[in-house]
């Protein structure tokens, strides 16, 4: 039996972590790992046509299926192209781990062709970032990595150059155990007694929740039940925490409806939960605030804590419900869902007006109409942009659907190749991609590896031949838009001629056809919906100051529009409210 070499010995380790996939571009330095990958039965090369792609789409991956997920890219501008979506998938506390292959090690810091410094370039987008200079430094320094990616919940990279890849790996001593799960965190008896006294002396308090709500639905329900709390969210905790949920006050944030952020401003106690929301704008300054988050370093950065809780939600109020005193009064709970309902009420369905006839079509009615037809267990992948407004307004989440986007590190582009690593996951589960023309058309590319993989994506584009969001924040700053028109070819053209369903919707009576065709269709499809440029409601007072990046420092509501099924749900709930 031939000895094995780094490469093979590297992807083994992989596979031993529980790798199915390696998303990437081939290159030269990276030749011996991929062909060690060609050669192991249980996992796979996904040949993308962009290493951004690559990353998006295994951080997608990642988020989907709270597992380790790898990509790489080869020496020098190979894998400087992970960097941005690696960003992302750090920054939504993905586990990746990624190899970044390296030019011969004889050569470095000499100026050889296409020579950077990896171990140093993607430091600040991951928790662990180091250089394989030896053969024997490969196996610990993998199992390192990988540690910290899943340990950590982040990105971890690896530097391999390509001729030690190729060296014969040293002898095997007896593998060590891999960490490819984290446990759970519980605050000490101490936090959770100050927390539940705090509690027990507030008559008003409100519940926010982000992403860090994951598998903890019925527990703040349960917990938001015991103290009659209004329930607000951040747009990353929206698909965790508002379905099936009789406290829903709405999200909070520039894309917010609802009754979110009086909620958080009127109470006695606000308690975050789970969520590095990071809008301090929108965080009151004169409530006392507690802090829930299972990483210590994100408590208290947003906003100043009288009490900071170190754990899971889900453990936290495990412990925390039975301490509590039930409370009675509800008149701060009902008082918020009136208002919630109230606000829906006033912009709910904004597209309905002769709906049939308006030209270009309303983006909300999309959204609109894709809500109603998609899975109930479909998975949306979201561009930046206009893109989340309709996402964070008219997709309705219901504990089985995913949403996820670039709603951290805020990227264009990253739609399609989360859809990617998304689709690979289950090749039978409905995966979405809303797409933005500006999005799309960055990483056009890899609408060929949905070809290539015969990926049955469904992409819905939204195109309104303009970099949407841009505009708004230009026309908030005052400034005239400039720069943000895109002179677009037919997408659906584009489509078919790239092998793949491709139809374009010009009349909102064609919409629903067009996307049950599309849905039914079982390879990737692509819907080029025309919509209108001019689907930006700005309330009549604002001024610059209100929005910096994607900050409000003094309006509640920036966009108005529908809010779809959101309304009929704010209804239900009024019925709990006491007739006085």
């Amino acid at each position: 039996m031939a000895k094995q070499n780094v490469a093979e010995q590297f992807v083994d380790i992989l596979v031993r972590a529980g790798v199915k996939r390696l998303y990437g571009v081939v290159g030269d330095s990276l030749n011996p790992v991929v062909d060690a990958v060609r050669r192991n039965a249980a996992i796979d090369w996904v040949h993308v046509r962009h290493e951004e792609t690559a990353a998006f789409a295994a951080g997608a991956e990642a988020q989907i299926t709270g597992k380790l997920t790898a990509c790489a890219g080869s020496c020098g501008p190979g894998n400087l192209h992970l960097i941005n979506g690696l960003y992302d998938a750090h920054r939504s506390m993905a586990p990746v781990l990624a190899l970044a292959s390296h030019i011969p090690s004889s050569e470095i810091g000499l100026g050889y062709f296409q020579e950077t410094h990896p171990d140093q370039l993607f430091r600040e987008c991951s928790h662990y970032s180091e250089l394989i200079s030896s053969p024997k430094q490969m196996p610990r320094l993998l199992q390192t990595a990988i540690q910290n990616a899943v340990g950590r919940s982040g990105v971890a990279v690896v530097s391999l150059p390509g001729d030690i890849a190729d060296q014969p790996a040293p002898e095997r001593a007896a593998e060590s155990a891999l960490v490819t799960s984290r446990p759970t965190v519980r605050p000490g008896d101490t936090e959770i007694d100050k927390l539940a006294d705090m509690i027990d002396r507030a008559e008003k308090v409100t519940l926010f929740c982000g992403s860090g709500t994951a598998g903890a639905h019925a527990e703040v329900m349960e917990f938001a039940g015991k103290i009659k709390s209004p329930v607000g969210h951040a747009l990353r905790g929206k698909e965790w925490i508002q379905y099936d949920n009789p406290y829903d006050v709405g999200m909070s944030g520039l894309l917010g409806y609802g009754a979110a952020y009086e909620a958080t401003h009127e109470c006695d106690l606000l308690i975050l939960l789970g969520t590095d929301f990071p809008y301090n704008a929108f965080l009151p300054d004169d409530v006392t605030i507690v802090q829930v988050d299972v990483r210590p370093e994100h408590l208290g950065r947003r906003s100043k804590l009288d009490l900071a809780v170190w754990g899971d939600v889900r453990e936290t109020l495990r412990c925390l419900i039975p301490r509590v005193k039930e409370k009675t009064d509800r008149r701060f709970l009902d008082r918020m869902l009136k208002k919630h309902a109230g606000a829906l009420e006033g912009v709910v369905k904004a597209y309905t007006r002769k709906v049939d006839k308006h030209v270009p079509i309303h983006p909300e009615y999309v959204a609109s109409v894709l809500d109603e037809l998609a899975d109930d267990d479909a998975v949306f992948t979201v561009d930046t942009g206009m893109c989340n407004v309709w996402a964070a307004r008219y997709i309705s989440p219901n504990g089985r659907r995913r949403v996820i986007g670039s709603f951290s590190h805020g990227s264009m582009a990253n739609a399609l190749p989360m859809a990617i690593g998304a689709q690979l996951t289950d090749r039978g589960r409905q995966v979405v991609s809303m797409s933005g023309d500006g999005g799309f058309s960055m990483l056009m590319g890899d609408f060929l590896t949905l070809v290539q993989y015969d990926l049955p994506v469904k992409v819905v584009l939204f195109n309104n031949s303009s970099l949407g969001m841009v505009e708004l924040e230009m026309l908030v700053a005052g400034l005239p838009s400039y720069g943000t028109t895109n002179k677009n070819p037919d997408f659906a053209a584009v489509a078919r001629a790239c092998g793949a369903y491709g139809v374009r919707v010009e009349k909102p009576k064609d919409l629903a056809g067009a996307l049950k065709s599309a849905f039914k269709h079982k390879g990737p499809a692509l819907v080029d919906i025309v919509t209108d440029p001019n689907a930006l409601s700005i309330p009549p007072k604002i001024s610059a100051e209100m929005v910096t990046g994607f900050a409000l420092s003094a309006s509640k509501i920036v966009l108005d529009g529908g809010v779809g099924r959101m309304l009929q749900m704010a209804r239900s709930n009024l019925r709990n409210v006491p007739r006085r």
